[in-house]
């Protein structure tokens, strides 16, 4: 039986011995393995540089006109000479406004020369239109206005300017080139201007930018009586 047994051992340690050699020969002569790779995408790097050079600092020299006290400047472009006016009857004021202003308190100051391009819009209920006049008279002193003196008719044409006009919401427009002087801006529409939808522009190559004034001329009356 202790024959056996040791034959049992001899075959046992053969076989082990064989499985040996077996695996070092494959481990000797085996392709080695490839380790993947994963290649990262290059980061994008800022690179600040700070300069190390003194700023230097440009004038350009700007002419600027100053406005009287009160007044604000209407809008305009400088390279055109060109005025923009938008005016407009409020339906929140007196029915005979311009701007919410009426009886000549919104005067209009225009340099000599530059082109009035006008926008008039009407909110009134009531039919108004929009014109400028030569200024002939102090303050409209008639109930039609003669077409002869009237120089710009905005929304209305000369035969129809004072029974027509723009109607609630609607707009119109109008250009004029305009020369020294004084002139009206009115509502042509018969007894309009002279229930006060009127005001006054001044042209004159004394201005070098245009803009607007209101004034009360009815506080300012009752001023002057006061004091005297």
């Amino acid at each position: 039986m202790n024959k056996a047994v040791s034959t049992s051992v001899v075959i046992v340690v053969a076989i082990a011995l064989i499985l040996v050699a077996v695996a070092g020969y494959y481990l000797a002569t085996r392709a080695p393995i490839k380790v993947g790779t994963t290649t990262a995408p290059p980061s994008t790097i800022s690179t600040v540089t700070q300069s190390t050079t003194t700023p230097v600092t440009t004038t350009t020299p700007v002419t600027t006109s100053k406005l009287p006290p009160g007044a604000k400047p209407l809008a305009y472009n400088p390279s055109t000479h060109t005025v923009y006016l938008y005016i407009s009857t409020w339906d929140n004021a007196t029915v005979y406004n311009f701007n919410g202003t009426s009886g000549g308190e919104l005067h209009l100051y225009i340099p000599a020369g530059w082109t009035v391009d006008v926008v008039y819009t009407n909110y009134e209920p009531i039919d108004h239109n929009f014109i400028i006049v030569k200024n002939s008279t102090a303050t409209p002193s008639c109930s039609i206005i003669p077409a002869k003196e009237i120089l710009l008719f905005a929304g209305v044409t000369s035969s129809d300017y004072f029974d027509s006009g723009v109607s609630s919401g609607g707009s119109a427009t109008g250009s004029i080139t305009l020369s020294p002087g004084y002139y009206w801006f009115a509502c042509g529409y018969e007894d309009h201007a002279e229930s006060g939808m009127w005001g006054v522009i001044e042209c004159s190559s004394s201005i070098t930018q245009p803009y607007y004034e209101v004034t009360n001329e009815e506080t300012e009356d009752e001023e002057e009586e006061q004091e005297e």
